[in-house]
């Protein structure tokens, strides 16, 4: 009976620890699993997200090319919606809101035309070092003149990729991205401190230079404040002028006062007939509120003459457009 006994508790010890050996490992497998499902919970929702923000850029996209439409017939109808006065059209549609700024490109400097000396104050307004100024200055009247085997073809020749200087007109703007001297910085703009410490931007050349731009005189609305000191305004005009279009845009040309002098009548308002339309959208929310995710799109459109097929031509579509 003693026998049977202790054969009786050692068979009972080893079933409890089968059974804990069970427990223990329905746990792990639970914590396992779990783990598993959080995981793959936290992925479909970041999945979910990610498709509902792409959903949203989508929609704002169209947005703002249905506005760049839009922009344009207000442009072909004018006296009502736009007038030679009128940087910014703001929409409104079922779906949400759009802002169409209208820069005339007689706001930038015309690179193929402009004299070496507008030119150089431009790129000193922009901040530029003198001598950095000077070498691409050097490099943009070597690169737009009939000359050839000058010193900046070797240059060029020596890259990697190798080419060779147009010696002709700019046919592009960012042509300027291969020429000696230039940087990304100077090109595109750059971040500096103020003498507070305080971040600020400065602009870059192709928010001032164009191949179709003007080379007399600039709308007084739209252009860059580097090309508005570049004119002859002093520091303190060029923020007065910044400030009073910003709360009122100058309509005509009486409206500019005072703020011709020192620019030899340089300035005026509106362009000629090329211009540049920067679209930045929000969609509407189910909830009524707009969507902070903005998108820009912009398009180059030269309004034609009477005569034409066509009322207008898109000459360039940027479908993201930078907007500081």
């Amino acid at each position: 009976m003693a026998i049977i006994r202790r054969r009786s508790q050692k068979s009972g010890v080893r079933s409890q620890e089968q059974r804990g050996s069970a427990l223990l490992a329905v746990l792990w497998l639970s914590l396992a699993l779990s783990a598993i499902a959080f995981s793959l919970a936290t992925t479909v929702q970041g999945e979910t997200e990610r498709t509902s923000t792409a959903v949203d850029g989508i929609r704002s996209y169209y947005l703002a090319t249905g506005a760049i439409e839009r922009a344009i017939l207000y442009m072909q109808w004018r006296g009502q919606f736009y007038s030679s006065g009128t940087p910014v059209l703001r929409m409104s549609f079922p779906t949400g809101e759009a802002e169409v700024e209208v820069i005339p490109e007689t706001a930038k400097y015309n690179v193929n035309r402009s004299k070496p000396e507008d030119l150089m104050r431009l790129m000193a307004a922009l901040g530029t070092r003198a001598d950095q100024a000077q070498e691409v200055l050097n490099a943009i009247v070597d690169w737009r003149s009939p000359a050839e085997n000058s010193p900046f073809d070797q240059y060029y020749l020596l890259q990697v990729p190798s080419f060779r200087a147009r010696h002709a007109s700019f046919e592009e703007i960012e042509e300027l991205l291969v020429l000696k001297g230039m940087t990304t910085d100077l090109y595109y703009g750059t971040y500096d401190r103020d003498a507070a410490g305080r971040l600020f931007r400065r602009g870059g050349l192709n928010e001032c230079v164009s191949v179709y731009g003007a080379v007399d005189r600039f709308d007084a609305n739209t252009a860059h404040p580097a090309v508005l000191a570049s004119l002859g305004l002093s520091p303190q005009q060029v923020q007065s002028l910044v400030e009073r279009r910003r709360r009122q845009p100058f309509l005509n040309d009486g409206d500019l006062g005072d703020f011709t002098q020192g620019t030899a009548g340089r300035l005026r308002v509106g362009g000629n007939s090329i211009f540049t339309l920067r679209a930045t959208a929000r969609i509407r929310l189910q909830d009524g509120k707009l969507s902070d995710l903005r998108r820009s799109v912009g398009a180059m459109v030269k309004m034609m003459p009477p005569g034409y097929d066509s009322p207008y031509h898109i000459m360039r579509w940027y479908d993201n457009a930078w907007r500081d």
